[in-house]
Order: structure tokens, then C-alpha cells, then sequence
């Protein structure tokens, strides 16, 4: 019956649209995406590993934050983390039976997401060495508190990494982290050693531990 409607049309229509149809094909599993694009989305999602949080990662809903608001809740240091799929836009990992993505805040967008989870992502379980650090600074990090003499070590495991600068390295004497999209803060060091915050008040004396 189709056929029967085009042949009214001169030879070079009939070969055109069956030159659109064929393009409408897409692969054998009918989902209209060329093999190309399909084989690149295989290969950017095949890779999973399994490791634990290097740090306190801050979510909102089913969102990790690529900037870990400071505000938000967290998934404790040393939670199990399954990485489902990773590609150049977003990543969807499994933590406690939950799914969650990862997209860049849109003020983090230096890293991809693999680039991300390569440091959020650790293979050995950093509780081992929670487990050692002194009671006050124990307490701190499983707060997400930061108190007078933490070390570096000690900060990313309670507030994560800072912000990437590519002018600054880790051992710049201050660290830039945010409480919200639209407020930040700083640790200051001294000798590797937290000297104190900066930023508004009332957001200091929430992220000090007491």
C-alpha cells in the first residue's frame, strides 16, 4: 500500500526516501542510534570498580555534589562505592543499594567526572586511618567539622577536596571550599596545619568543631 501511494513520484523521490529510510534503520536493537555512537557509549560506561569514599561526599536527593556543599548531608568516609557507569557528562554510582549520579556543579566544571571519582573514590578503606587519629579530630570528620590543627589529610576526610585551581596546588596556603553555590570559605594553613577558617560567621562556627 506504501509503495502503492509513491508511485506517482518520478524515479529520484522513490530513491531518496529509500535512502531516508535506510538512515532511520539505526542498529538491530532499534533504538535509532548509529553503531558509532553506540559503540562509544558502550565503551565510556564498560569500566566499573569498587572502592570507599575518601572523604565525607555531600548529596542532595539522588545528586552527589562535585563541589561537596558544605551545607548539604554526606555519605560517611569509608562507605562502600560500586561506579555502575562513568562517561564525559555524568557518573552513577551505588551506595548502600542506592543509586546516585554525578554531574559537575556548574561552578566545577574543570573535571570530568572520572576525574572526580579517580580522588572521591579510594581503593583501600580510610577508616583505618580514622581509626588512629585522636578523639577530637575523629569526632571532627564524622561531624564534617574542621578543628584548629587538622591536617590536610584530616580536612579531606571531613570537608573533601577543595575547589580545583589550576594555579594552585595542595599545598597552597589556603584551601577555597563552598558552603553553598553562592557562598565560600577558606582553611588557612600553617605548616600543614589548620591556623583557622575564614568566610561569614555564622557559617564558620557551624563548620568549626567545638
Amino acid at each position: 500500500m506504501f509503495l502503492s501511494r509513491l508511485l506517482p513520484y518520478p524515479p529520484m523521490a522513490l530513491a531518496a526516501v529509500a535512502v531516508l529510510l535506510a538512515s532511520c534503520a539505526g542498529t538491530p536493537g532499534g533504538d535509532g542510534v548509529s553503531e558509532p555512537t553506540a559503540a562509544k557509549r558502550t565503551r565510556s560506561t564498560a569500566t566499573l570498580r569498587s572502592g570507599f569514599a575518601c572523604c565525607n561526599l555531600r548529596y542532595s536527593g539522588d545528586q552527589l555534589s562535585s563541589s561537596n556543599y558544605a551545607q548539604l548531608p554526606f555519605i560517611a568516609v569509608g562507605t562502600p562505592v560500586l561506579i555502575r557507569a562513568v562517561d564525559d557528562a555524568q557518573a552513577i554510582v551505588e551506595i548502600n543499594g542506592q543509586q546516585l549520579q554525578l554531574r559537575p556543579d556548574p561552578g566545577n566544571t574543570r573535571e570530568s567526572p572520572a576525574q572526580w571519582l579517580d580522588k572521591a573514590v579510594v581503593a583501600q578503606d580510610p577508616r583505618r586511618r580514622l581509626d588512629g587519629f585522636p578523639d577530637g579530630v575523629r569526632a571532627a570528620i564524622q561531624s564534617g567539622r574542621v578543628m584548629k590543627g587538622m591536617t590536610r589529610e584530616q580536612v579531606i576526610m571531613s570537608l573533601g577536596y577543595p575547589q580545583v585551581d589550576g594555579r594552585k596546588g595542595l599545598d597552597a596556603p589556603s584551601w577555597r571550599y563552598w558552603w553553598s553555590a553562592f557562598e565560600s570559605f577558606y582553611v588557612q594553613w600553617t605548616r600543614d596545619k589548620v591556623r583557622k577558617l575564614d568566610g561569614d560567621s555564622a557559617t564558620v562556627n557551624k563548620l568549626t568543631q567545638p
